[in-house]
């Protein structure tokens, strides 16, 4: 993996294609906390399991003014699948090029069954309103993770 950002420096800005077409930029959403979620592969159990958490607490983050966005490699296509198969109504977005991943370090060699390949490490990244970060979590473990970082969105 690539060094994870940290908390206090400035979030890079990015602009990429989301699921049900057009397109997603943090820029677009500077004066509101943000929820940036990575995740490895649409559709995937651990993955599966993560979107469906921060979906059903969408709600709560909103009441709490952040908004909620998950990034993967995957395509638009892709992500138009996952969100329909799950009902989620959280913005998928799609780095397919791997510039927005590699610039929050979350992309970059990994390992499974003793084989190695490039791919999107499981992170978090807590955005405030005036697009720092917050609060960064690097190596991400799906149970709990979005009831932690909805309880870090209520204190910022």
């Amino acid at each position: 993996m690539g060094e994870p950002l940290t908390a206090g420096i400035e979030a890079p800005d990015f602009t990429l294609p989301r699921d049900g077409g057009g397109q997603i930029s943090l820029s677009s959403l500077r004066g509101r906390k943000v929820v940036l979620y990575f995740y490895p592969r649409a559709d995937t159990p651990g993955c599966t399991k993560e979107a469906i958490s921060f979906n059903a607490l969408r709600k709560a983050f909103e009441e709490a003014g952040a908004t909620i966005v998950g990034v993967s490699a995957d395509s638009v296509r892709v992500q138009d699948k996952f969100r329909d198969k799950y009902d989620l109504s959280i913005p998928l977005a799609s780095d397919e090029a791997h510039e927005m991943l590699k610039a929050y370090g979350v992309w970059g060699e990994k390992s499974m069954y003793g084989k190695t390949f490039m791919g999107v490490g499981r992170a978090t990244f807590l955005i405030d309103q005036q697009g720092r970060i917050a609060k960064a979590w690097p190596k991400v473990k799906v149970e709990g993770h979005a009831e932690e970082v909805l309880a870090a969105v209520r204190t910022l």
